[in-house]
């Protein structure tokens, strides 16, 4: 009898596989920054959008075949995903599907939880014969390979499983806790608990679910349709579908760790202003958690084709700069100074401004002689000339968004610049 080689193993179930990423929620914790995109649709990193992450991973994993659920403002993101994502190729059964909350089921519903998203797409899944379906959450910034954790789950002879990392027990009540047995196997399951409990033998430490699950495609099915004849449920899968089946059948916990070092990988939810600034600032230090320049994992995006960033100015009065820094492509510095800041494509800052700790997301324009300051500028925004932001925080809060952590928020809205018309 020959044995099949693990790597072989692997890409079969990856080609048996669909996954789902759902990228249909808005992130209110983000504040204004979602008031016209989807939490996945925000930017990040100085040329990528959150969901270009997941999507990578799949591809990046083997995984052709991907649904990607939108629902709220998904315009932008779904016009990205067109762009950047459509060089799939059918012949090989690849492809990226969009779909969105169109009240598949009924009239009247739009998708109600996690789970009743994938359920109102449970004919679209059926057309495709998957013998696995991963779920994805479509706002979370990481590297990871699904392979192995599908290769973990048919070593399991699982009927789900959960990918899970180890968080400090004040972090872990935003995410599902759970407890195992020492083969992985989930003994209880408690989703945003008020006291979650640590793992034992590390106190202050728990086990928390990262969003991501495998399940067998038959499972999926009875579970999904189970749920949807209950109207008691909140139709969620950390809520409602996992508490229900952790008894009864083999649901088992991936740890997230490096494959090599063994200790735990780089993941981000980068759910407020205060993490979103301070995952895209950590980019640039000297050796990130999270390394963009990694050509065995790249991160797959829309390319605008733009020219290089340009520094401008000389003079001991007027020199163009930046220091300890990522300056996209099309950036012009003008006889401006930038330190440790995360500038997208197209940013403009002119002379005699100062822009210090701060992301700044494309098509912005900081005029002449503003000094801005652990700020997250949104795309499109024009800073006026001498403008002070970042500075007094009781002056900030007058016309802007101040986080507990002391990040200014700037929208065009803030600034009297309606980008966006309702009528």
């Amino acid at each position: 009898m020959q044995i099949e080689q693990p790597q072989r193993l692997v890409s079969r179930i990856t080609r048996d596989t669909l996954a789902l990423v759902l990228a249909g929620g808005r992130g209110s914790r983000l504040k204004q920054l979602t008031d016209w995109r989807a939490k996945p649709g925000v930017p990040f990193g100085g040329k990528f959008r959150i969901i270009d992450f997941p999507l990578s991973n799949c591809v990046n994993s083997g995984i052709r075949r991907i649904g990607v659920l939108t629902q709220y403002k998904a315009h932008s993101l779904i016009r990205h995903i067109q762009l950047g994502w459509s060089n799939s190729n059918p012949a090989m059964g690849e492809f990226i599907e969009l779909l969105p909350a169109q009240q598949r089921v009924d009239d009247k519903s739009w998708y109600a939880g996690t789970a009743d998203a994938v359920y109102q797409n449970i004919d679209i899944i059926r057309s495709h014969n998957p013998e696995y379906v991963l779920i994805l959450a479509g706002d979370h910034i990481y590297k990871m390979d699904y392979g192995l954790m599908l290769a973990y789950h048919v070593e399991k002879e699982a009927d789900m499983t959960i990918g899970c990392l180890q968080v400090p027990v004040d972090e872990a009540r935003a995410f599902g806790v759970m407890g195992i047995e020492e083969d992985g196997r989930v003994l209880n399951f408690k989703e945003k608990p008020d006291n979650p409990d640590s793992i034992p033998g590390q106190p202050g430490t728990a086990l928390a679910s990262m969003g991501i699950y495998v399940f067998n495609t038959k499972f999926l099915y009875e579970q999904l349709i189970r749920d949807a004849d209950d109207k008691q449920s909140e139709h969620d899968f950390g809520k409602n579908i996992i508490p229900s089946v952790i008894d009864t059948y083999r649901v088992y916990a991936y740890p997230y760790r490096d494959v090599q070092s063994g200790r735990q990988s780089y993941w981000r939810d980068v759910g407020t202003v205060d993490s979103y600034w301070a995952a895209n600032l950590e980019l640039i230090g000297v050796t990130p958690d999270l390394n963009l320049y990694d050509k065995d994992w790249p991160i797959w995006t829309h390319q605008e084709q733009l020219p290089p960033a340009k520094f401008v100015f000389d003079d001991e009065d007027r020199r163009g700069m930046a220091v300890d820094s990522m300056v996209s492509g099309g950036c012009i510095i003008s006889g401006a100074i930038v330190r440790h800041s995360l500038l997208f494509s197209n940013v403009v800052v002119n002379a005699g401004a100062s822009v210090q700790d701060s992301v700044i997301l494309p098509n912005v324009t900081v005029g002449e002689g503003a000094r801005i300051r652990k700020a997250v500028l949104d795309k499109g925004c024009v800073i006026p000339a001498g403008m002070v932001i970042g500075e007094d925080h009781a002056e900030d809060r007058k016309r802007f968004e101040v986080s507990p952590g002391g990040v200014v928020l700037v929208t065009p809205e803030m600034l009297d610049q309606q980008l966006h018309y309702v009528r």
